[in-house]
C-alpha cells in the first residue's frame, strides 16, 4: 500500500462502532476522549436521520459518551446540503421525523405536499401506507425522488427492520424512478462532512463495522479506512469484497493510540 500521509482527521460510523444496541463498545469513550483532548477535527456520522444532532448527542450522554452537537453528521444534514446546493429554498415532501424535518427547515426549504420540487425519504418509526401513496403520485407528477440512505433495514432488539432502502424499492416499483442517496455509501456524505470541520481527504481517516456502506464511502471519498469487527461485517466476509479496508481492527479500542 503507498505511503498515506499522517491521519489528522477522523470520522467514525456510531452503531456497531461507538455503540451497540443501546451499549458503548468499550474503549469508544476512551477514543472519544482522546480525540478532543487532541483538538483533531472529527465527526461521528450517522445513516439514521431520525434524529437531529441535539437528540443524538443527548442519547450518546445518557451512554456515557460525550460527543458535541457540532461533531454529529447524519444522514438527513447530507441530505439537506445537497438539496440546499442543487435548488436553494425549494421544496419538498417528507416522509421522515425530526432530524430530517429540522434539517430541511434550516435550510430554508418549504415542505408541501402541493408541487413539491422533491419527494424526500428518510428513517421513520412508522411508514404510513398514505404517505407512501402520496409519494408515488407526487413522482409520477413530476417530483424528483431523493433518499437519506439506502439501507435496507435496521437494527432493533427484536431483530432486523425494514428500512429507508426498503420503502424507496417499494416507492420505484411503483413509480419506475430511482432515488438518488445521499447517505453513505455515496462519498458526497463523507466529502461534507469533510469541508463542515474543514478536513481534506488525504489527512482523514473513517472508521466503520460495513464494508458496503463505511470503508465503500470513505474509500471512494480518498480517505484511509478502517474496519472494525464489533458490527455487522465479520473477519470471514471480507474477502466477498472486492475492496479492501486500509486496516482491519477488533475494536474501536485498538485505534486509541493512533490518535
Amino acid at each position: 500500500m503507498a505511503d498515506r500521509k499522517p491521519i489528522e482527521s477522523w470520522l467514525t460510523d456510531m452503531d456497531g462502532v461507538l455503540i451497540h444496541e443501546g451499549v458503548p463498545i468499550p474503549g469508544a469513550d476512551a477514543f472519544l476522549k482522546k480525540l478532543k483532548e487532541s483538538g483533531r477535527p472529527f465527526l461521528v456520522l450517522t445513516n439514521n436521520s431520525i434524529y437531529t444532532p441535539r437528540d443524538l448527542h443527548a442519547r450518546l450522554r445518557r451512554m456515557g459518551l460525550d460527543v458535541p452537537i457540532e461533531n454529529i453528521w447524519t444522514s438527513a444534514l447530507a441530505t439537506a446540503k445537497f438539496l440546499d446546493d442543487q435548488r436553494p429554498g425549494g421544496s419538498a415532501y417528507v416522509i421522515g421525523e425530526a432530524g430530517l424535518t429540522t434539517a430541511l427547515h434550516d435550510i430554508g426549504y418549504i415542505l408541501t405536499d402541493h408541487e413539491p420540487d422533491y419527494v424526500v425519504l428518510g428513517e421513520t418509526r412508522t411508514y404510513s401506507f398514505e404517505a407512501m401513496t402520496k409519494a408515488v403520485r407526487l413522482i409520477n407528477d413530476g417530483a424528483r425522488f431523493i433518499c437519506t440512505n439506502p439501507d435496507e433495514t435496521g437494527p432493533s432488539t427484536e431483530g432486523p427492520l425494514p428500512a429507508t432502502g426498503a420503502v424507496a424499492a417499494l416507492i420505484t416499483k411503483a413509480t419506475g424512478k430511482q432515488p438518488y442517496f445521499a447517505g453513505k455509501p455515496n462519498p458526497l456524505m463523507m466529502r461534507t462532512g469533510l469541508n463542515a470541520i474543514g478536513a481534506h481527504s488525504e489527512t482523514s481517516a473513517m472508521i466503520g463495522d460495513r464494508m458496503d456502506t463505511d470503508v465503500l464511502a470513505g474509500m471512494e471519498a480518498g480517505m484511509q479506512t478502517f474496519l472494525v469487527l464489533t458490527g455487522l461485517t465479520s473477519a470471514g466476509q471480507i474477502e466477498n469484497f472486492p475492496y479492501r479496508p486500509s486496516q482491519v481492527v477488533d475494536s474501536i479500542a485498538d485505534l486509541v493510540d493512533r490518535i
